[in-house]
Formats: structure tokens, sequence, C-alpha cells
């Protein structure tokens, strides 16, 4: 399939993904699925049960972006591929969503403190009937954390919209010991990954 213009829609709010697209040269336009009152679309992001950390991203990611290029039809845009992403942290097979409280952002780095976690970044891009859908996996390990510095690192909010409670390119970035994977993928986009599906869809990349 391939694309008269150069340009993608990203349905997706997260400052970082815009940031890391930017990085890469990718021309793209904002989608925002609620901001048409008329059609609500919603994903649903709770894990089903036992339902493994892979799967449970590549369905959501494919669903934001299937959710997307419904929106895109029915707003009449012009069509071109839409692209979601979906990260989690997973710890012992624990899906960490995004915390509800800074109480529960503590937890998570209580138990995420001195330990090795993986990271999953799904990458979804669909165009009519055509979907491709990849997962990026990074090892993290996180320093031992003491409760004031748990404490200090709550009171910026960092933790709040990401996954496991922290964001590598924040403060927390200075918990980490070791990283194994893509560091872009951890922030919430895998930018290999990303490539590799936009040139599936005929889109010039670098």
């Amino acid at each position: 399939m391939r694309i008269i213009q150069p340009r993608i829609y990203l349905a997706s709010q997260s400052p970082r993904r815009r940031e890391l697209l930017k990085q890469i040269g990718i021309n793209f336009e904002m989608l925002l699925l609620r901001s048409d009152p008329r059609r609500k679309i919603s994903v649903d992001e709770t894990p089903h049960a036992d339902e493994q950390p892979d799967n449970y991203v590549r369905r959501v990611s494919q669903a934001k972006a299937v959710a997307g290029y419904g929106a895109l039809r029915f707003r009449n845009l012009p069509p071109f591929p839409v692209l979601a992403a979906d990260t989690t942290v997973t710890l012992d097979g624990k899906i960490f969503g995004t915390p509800e409280s800074a109480g529960q952002a503590a937890e998570m780095l209580r138990q995420l403190s001195g330990r090795e976690h993986q990271v999953l970044s799904a990458v979804a891009i669909v165009m009519d009937e055509h979907v491709e859908v990849a997962v990026s996996t990074s090892t993290v390990r996180f320093a031992t954390l003491s409760e004031e510095r748990i404490r200090r690192y709550l009171l910026n909010r960092e933790y709040a919209d990401k996954a496991g409670g922290y964001a590598i390119q924040g403060q927390a970035g200075a918990f980490i010991e070791h990283l194994s994977g893509s560091y872009s993928g951890v922030m919430g986009l895998p930018l290999f990954e990303t490539v590799n599906l936009l040139q599936r869809f005929g889109y010039p990349t670098p």
C-alpha cells in the first residue's frame, strides 16, 4: 500500500509520543478520540483474567488504532494511517498500569525497588483493513529506593499517567541502574518498531 502524501494520525495525547515522532521527522496530526460528543469512543484498558502482558499491550494498542481510524472516517477526514500505542510495566507477570493516586504509585515503586522488571510497549497502525502491531520488550533494573527517596519523587507528581508510576525521561531516570532494550520504548513509543511498521504502509522513514 502506497501513500500519496507522507502523513499519519496519532491517536494519543501523550506528549512523549509526539516528541518521539518529531525526533525522527514523522509528519503527523493529532487525532483525539473523545473530542466529538456525538461519538463516544472507549477502549477497554482493563486487563482480562489471566491475560499475558504481551497480549494485553497488543490488544489495547490495536483497539486504540482501530477506534482512531473509525473516528477518522466518522469525521470525513482525509484517509491516512492511524498510529496508536500502549505501554505497561510488568513484574513477576503482574501488570502495572497507571497509578490512580500517590499512594498507589508509592506501592508500585516499592515493588520495583532493587529489582528487574519489564516494560512492554506496543505500537499499532491501521489503514482501511490493513492492521499491523509490534511489541518492544525492555528490561529495567531499579536501584534500592528508600522511603524518603520515594516520598521526594512523588512530590513532583511525575508519576501521574505513567505506567508503573515513573518516567524514565524525568527524575526517575536516576533510579535506573541498568536498561536492556529500547529507551524510546520505555518512554512510550519504540522507534525501531514504529519505523518498521510505517515502512509496511509505504511511509518514507529515516
